[in-house]
C-alpha cells in the first residue's frame, strides 16, 4: 500500500482543501497547510496544503461514476414503478407479538409522481457534462459521453410513459382498452382532446392491432403512425374549381357561429386573395339583422364585390340572376336554431325554387360540445349539406368534439376561421392541421399542404 503526498494551492486553506478532496476523494489525509504569498493591495493571498493519499486501490472513471448513477436512477425508477402498482400487505401487530393492526399508508400517484420529479433531476446531472471535463475531450471519452447520452434517453421515455400510465385514467378506468406503456401517452392526448369516448376505442384499437411490430416499441413511432391514422380518417374538400363553372355556396347554421363574418373573409379569398381571381358576388338572406347587412354591404362596398338583399324566393331567383356573370356568389343565411323548424322549412325552399346547384355549407363552432355539434348537423341536414366550416379555432383549446363530428358524418371540411380578422384568418382546410390542433393544441395556422 503506498503513500502520495500531493499539493494543492487556493485563495485559503479551505478552497485548496476542497480541490484536493475533488481530485483525490474523502480518503486525503491533510498533512500541512501554510500562507506562500500574502494579501496585498495588488495580489490575493494563496495557500498550499499538503495531504497524503493511499493508492491501493484504482479510483474510478468519469463514466463509470455516470453509469453508476445511471444504475442507481435504473433501480429508483423500478422502485417507484413497483410503489405505484403493487399495494402493501397490511402489517399486523399480531405478527409482531402485539395484538391491534396497523395499515400501510398506500403511496398515492402525487407522491408516485414527486419521486419521479426528483428522478428527473438526477437524470440533468448525469446528462450534464461540467466544464471540468470539457477539457479532457478525447474520441474514447465522446464515445463514453455519447452511451451515456443514450441512456439518458431511454430514461427519459421510461419516466415518461411511467407518468402517463398513473394519469389519473388508471387502466381499471378504460374499460375494454388495454393500453400498452408506449401507447400511454397517445392515448392521455387523444382522450383529453374530447373526442367521442367510441371512437377513441375504435381507434386506438386499430392502431394497435394494425401497427408493425417494429414501431410498437418506441413512442414516437406510435405518436407518428396515430398522427398519419387520424389525417386518413379526416376528408377535406380541395376548394380549387373551374372557373368556367359558376360556383354558389350558401352558408348555413346556427345563431353566433359567424356565418357573415366567415361569408366576407371568403369573399376577399375569391375575390383579391388568390393567384387566380374570380368575380364574386354576395346575396344575402339575413334580412333581420340590420346592423349584420350593414357591416356585410360595407365589407362588399370596400371590397368592391357586388351584393343584393333578398327577402322571399323569388326575389332570390332574380339576384342569382343578376350575377349570373359572376363565377362565385356566396349566401349568407339567417341564423338560426336547430330547433326553429320554421326556419330551416323556409330556407328548404329558397333551396328547391332558386332553379340552381347550390353548394350547402353548414357552419359551426369549435366551441360547441360534440352532441350539440351532431344535433345541429342533423336538424340542418334536411338541407342537404355538403361540407362543413369550422370557425373561432381561436376560442377554444379542445378540437376532439370537431374531429368526431368530420368523423361520424362523414362530411367533408372546406375551410377553418381561425380568428375574427376580416379579411385573414381564413384557411382552407387540412386533415394534418387539424390532427395537429386535436393532439397538440391550437398554434395558428401552417403552410403544408392537406394530406
Amino acid at each position: 500500500m503506498a503513500t502520495v503526498l500531493k499539493t494543492f494551492t487556493g485563495e485559503s486553506a479551505i478552497e485548496a482543501l476542497k480541490k484536493a478532496k475533488e481530485e483525490c476523494g474523502e480518503s486525503a489525509m491533510l498533512v500541512t497547510t501554510k500562507q506562500i504569498q500574502p494579501k496585498t493591495l495588488n495580489k490575493k493571498p494563496l495557500y498550499e496544503i499538503l495531504v497524503s493519499v493511499e493508492e491501493d486501490t484504482p479510483k474510478p472513471s468519469q463514466a463509470q461514476k455516470k453509469q453508476a448513477q445511471i444504475n442507481q436512477i435504473q433501480k429508483q425508477i423500478e422502485a417507484y414503478t413497483l410503489g405505484s402498482t403493487q399495494s402493501p400487505r397490511p402489517a399486523s401487530r399480531f405478527e409482531q407479538g402485539g395484538l391491534d393492526t396497523i395499515e400501510e399508508k398506500p403511496r398515492d400517484n402525487n407522491d408516485i409522481l414527486l419521486n419521479i420529479s426528483q428522478v428527473a433531476k438526477e437524470i440533468g446531472k448525469v446528462a450534464g457534462v461540467s466544464n471540468e471535463l470539457s477539457e479532457y475531450k478525447s474520441p474514447e471519452y465522446d464515445k463514453k459521453i455519447d452511451e451515456v447520452a443514450k441512456e439518458v434517453s431511454k430514461l427519459n421515455q421510461k419516466i415518461s410513459m411511467i407518468a402517463d400510465m398513473i394519469w389519473d385514467d388508471k387502466a381499471e378506468n378504460r374499460d375494454d382498452i388495454i393500453i400498452p406503456p408506449e401507447f400511454s401517452t397517445i392515448y392521455k392526448l387523444a382522450k383529453q382532446s374530447g373526442m367521442k369516448y367510441e371512437h377513441l376505442k375504435g381507434i386506438m384499437q386499430a392502431t394497435i392491432e394494425n401497427m408493425p411490430s417494429s414501431m410498437k416499441s418506441n413512442p414516437v413511432t406510435v405518436k407518428r403512425y396515430f398522427y398519419s391514422l387520424l389525417r386518413n380518417m379526416l376528408p377535406c374538400r380541395s376548394e380549387s374549381f373551374d372557373p368556367k363553372k359558376k360556383r354558389i355556396m350558401m352558408l348555413v347554421g346556427p345563431t353566433g357561429v359567424g356565418k357573415t363574418t366567415t361569408l366576407s373573409k371568403l369573399a376577399y379569398k375569391f375575390a383579391h386573395g388568390g393567384s387566380i381571381r374570380y368575380k364574386t358576388g354576395i346575396i344575402t338572406l339575413d334580412t333581420y339583422r340590420l346592423g349584420a347587412v350593414e357591416q356585410l354591404f360595407q365589407y362588399a362596398k370596400i371590397m368592391n364585390i357586388p351584393i343584393l338583399d333578398a327577402i322571399e324566393p323569388e326575389d332570390f331567383r332574380s339576384a342569382l340572376k343578376s350575377l349570373s356573370n359572376c363565377d362565385v356568389i356566396l349566401i349568407d343565411t339567417m341564423g338560426s336554431s336547430q330547433y326553429d323548424r320554421e326556419k330551416l322549412t323556409r330556407l328548404n325552399t329558397f333551396l328547391k325554387e332558386c332553379g340552381n346547384q347550390v353548394d350547402v355549407n353548414l357552419v359551426v363552432s369549435a366551441g360547441s360540445k360534440i352532441d350539440d355539434l351532431l344535433e345541429i348537423y342533423n336538424n340542418f341536414s334536411t338541407l342537404e349539406i355538403d361540407t362543413l366550416i369550422i370557425t373561432k379555432f381561436d376560442e377554444t383549446k379542445i378540437f376532439g368534439n370537431i374531429f368526431s363530428l368530420i368523423y361520424e358524418t362523414g362530411t367533408p371540411v372546406s375551410f377553418f376561421s381561425t380568428g375574427q380578422n376580416v379579411p385573414d384568418d381564413i384557411m382552407e382546410a387540412k386533415s394534418d392541421f387539424l390532427v395537429s390542433c386535436v393532439l397538440d393544441g391550437f398554434k395558428g395556422e401552417d403552410d403544408g399542404s392537406s394530406r
